[in-house]
């Protein structure tokens, strides 16, 4: 079983009564959360959608999406960041604010968490800060 299956696992058998799950990422290097309503998409479909059919994406809000290496931002209504993740949750790679129509990959990330543009810069992270993950 995968590092992320079990993750989720065992964050969804906390919320098996309600069935949403969504985490609270925090930045662990610098101390500062990220967002508290990120919603998980680990399955085909769940990656396939994304944040497609969304107006607006508020801040404190985001997608992780796992496994991932690279995502597109074709058919989006406004800009998004960016931040890769290896499979410790440690920042491989940023991309800040991403346009619609716009391509990005970072082929060593297991995942990819998608932010409301500005976040990164907000909490100031940066590659090589450690996630941590939790039920929201």
């Amino acid at each position: 079983m995968s590092l992320t299956r079990w993750f989720l696992d065992s964050l969804a058998r906390s919320h098996s009564e309600r069935g949403d799950l969504r985490l609270r990422i925090s930045n662990r290097t610098r101390k500062v959360e990220l967002a508290h309503c990120v919603e998980v998409a680990d399955t085909g479909a769940t990656r396939r959608r994304g944040l497609l059919g969304r107006k607006t994406l508020p801040s404190g809000e985001g997608l992780w999406i796992a496994p991932c290496e690279a995502v597109h931002t074709c058919g989006m209504q406004f800009p998004i960041d960016l931040i890769y993740l290896d499979r410790s949750r440690c920042v491989k790679k940023l991309r800040h604010a991403v346009p619609p129509w716009r391509l990005s990959a970072c082929l060593s990330a297991h995942s990819v968490l998608e932010l409301a543009a500005g976040s990164i810069r907000k909490t100031q992270t940066n590659p090589g800060d450690i996630l941590e993950f939790s039920s929201g």
